[in-house]
């Protein structure tokens, strides 16, 4: 009987003290970082993010623009993590000229919320402050053009940084679900523009935009995921530059590999590359061919 009673003893006190190391231990499941869409989680973060765009068409012939995006977010709470994103673009039209333009830099937080073991709720808030070059009533003429190209080099889903004569407030609702090295994450945006300054060159006062994806995601191995990407951009509104149902919305899709680097306990990079083309009019007319070169650095 003392022999039994020392063992339960000692079984009870190596699961007290082994209890939280496991528990510790147990790794999150693997999360399949969009390329495009916003993560669910808040977190801290130094991202990377460059798109280069190929398109062409008879009239213009071929193009090439390049738009780069800094992105930084840190964490003041568990679930709270304000951001601060900016970005720069460069274009070579076919014709005219060249340009180059630092658009409009973006403010705002993601709350993170998990709702089960597996799914968790993303929502966010931004604004952006319309300071972005090829703005007001007499820009010049390269830099509003490369301004207005970042919008397609985005798939039509960063809008709100490339209309720099407004200010636009997005509020935004992601959902994903994580689970056994896949990943499953839909979201979706308004973004309300408003008139502040180029009142002589831009006619609306005030547009309101949608944008809308869904990711799919899938580790391989630990180290390497596959992901996916459906991306929908649509005016809500009628803007004066929508002449035709073609130009109203916006359908692409993108897929590419990432890696999974743990530098240190605390910091993971996670390089990644996807290739992205346009499913319908007007990106699709322009042949668009866009490669994503994404790199986030989490500590």
């Amino acid at each position: 009987m003392c022999t039994y009673t020392a063992r339960l003893g000692a079984s009870l006190f190596l699961l007290t003290m082994l209890g939280p190391w496991a528990a510790r231990a147990a790794p999150p499941a693997p999360y399949s970082l969009p390329w495009q869409l916003r993560p669910t989680a808040a977190v801290n973060v130094v991202r990377s993010d460059t798109s280069l765009a190929l398109s062409s068409t008879e009239a213009t012939g071929d193009s090439i623009t390049t738009a780069t995006l800094l992105l930084v977010s840190y964490k003041v709470t568990p679930h709270l993590a304000p951001l601060v994103r900016v970005g720069y673009v460069d274009s070579a039209p076919g014709t005219g000229l060249p340009g180059a333009a630092l658009v409009n830099p973006v403010l705002g937080a993601i709350y993170s919320y998990d709702l089960g073991e597996a799914l968790r709720l993303g929502l966010f808030l931004g604004v952006t402050v319309p300071v972005g070059m090829g703005g007001g009533d007499t820009p010049a003429a390269a830099t509003a053009s490369a301004a207005r190209a970042g919008v397609p080099a985005r798939s039509a889903m960063d809008n709100a940084m490339f209309a720099v004569n407004d200010f636009t407030v997005f509020p935004g609702v992601g959902l994903s679900y994580v689970a056994g090295g896949f990943t499953a994450q839909v979201e979706a945006t308004v973004l309300q523009l408003t008139r502040v300054r180029g009142e002589a060159v831009q006619q609306d006062s005030s547009r309101t935009n949608l944008t809308t994806g869904l990711h799919l995601g899938y580790f391989v191995i630990p180290a390497v995921s596959l992901g996916g990407e459906l991306r929908y951009q649509r005016w809500l509104s009628t803007p004066s530059t929508v002449t035709s149902d073609e130009l109203r919305d916006n359908l692409t899709v993108a897929a590419g590999p990432r890696l999974h680097v743990r530098l240190s306990d605390s910091v993971v990079v996670r390089p990644g590359l996807s290739y992205a083309f346009a499913l319908d009019a007007p990106m699709k007319t322009s042949s668009y061919s866009i490669f994503q070169l994404d790199v986030p650095v989490s500590f």
